[in-house]
């Protein structure tokens, strides 16, 4: 990359799809920010169940959100998100409850709403914090919250290799339940951005992943 240039890369996927490892290996790589859309999604949905949500009653959901207050810390190069001044463990965001729990929630408009503006000025933050650009990663970056990404990646692989890299993770949700949840939401929904670049991570390392990648963006600054 340019010395004086800032870029948006946007990583979506499906769940076990490698967005995660990828987007942190990323992050390290270029020196960017990285922010966890998803792990924003679980610590939301951790904070809402506390303050007594019912996911089988949407509708109830969005007075409990005038309740909450968010920020980001800096944890390393990675944007964290606090609910209410506190940052929940990974074990906390990981539970089954919360499993159980993060696409119902995720796919009300008005949490999505909530998000959508702090999601966005992530960029600024990077910016002000002196990183040369921002990694994102998530199931709308590159179709909703950041469309006009400098880059935008898709992530899949094979629903073998994804429910293994679940179960390796202690989670036992259904992908194909998450999938269809996360894919059929009338807000948002997980797909495919006509821009992005297709990436199967299944056959490759994440170090070849992260080369690919890095290679395109390269590519493009020439």
């Amino acid at each position: 990359m340019k010395p004086d240039s800032f870029i948006i890369v946007a990583i979506d996927g499906g769940a076990a799809s490698g967005k995660s490892s990828t987007a942190r290996a990323l992050s390290e790589r270029l020196g960017l920010m990285h922010v966890n859309t998803g792990a924003h999604y679980r610590t939301l949905t951790h904070a809402l169940l506390k303050a007594g949500a019912d996911p089988a009653c949407p509708d109830t959901i969005p007075s409990l959100l005038e309740s909450l207050t968010v920020e980001t810390r800096l944890q390393g190069a990675s944007a964290q998100l606090a609910v209410n001044d506190c940052i929940p463990k990974d074990s906390e965001i990981r539970s089954p409850e919360v499993n159980a729990a993060v696409s119902l929630i995720a796919a009300i408009p008005q949490v999505r709403e909530f998000l959508f503006q702090y999601q966005r000025n992530q960029a600024q933050l990077a910016r002000q914090e002196n990183y040369p650009g921002l990694v994102m990663e998530g199931r709308d970056i590159g179709s909703v919250i950041f469309p006009d990404a400098d880059f935008c990646f898709f992530l899949h692989v094979d629903a073998a290799t994804r429910a293994a890299r679940r179960a390796k993770e202690g989670l036992t949700d259904s992908i194909a339940e998450r999938d269809k949840l996360d894919s059929s939401r009338k807000t948002a929904p997980l797909k495919c951005p006509k821009h992005a670049v297709k990436v199967n991570t299944g056959p490759h390392s994440l170090k070849a992943v992260v080369d690919l990648i890095c290679e395109h963006i390269d590519s493009s600054h020439d």
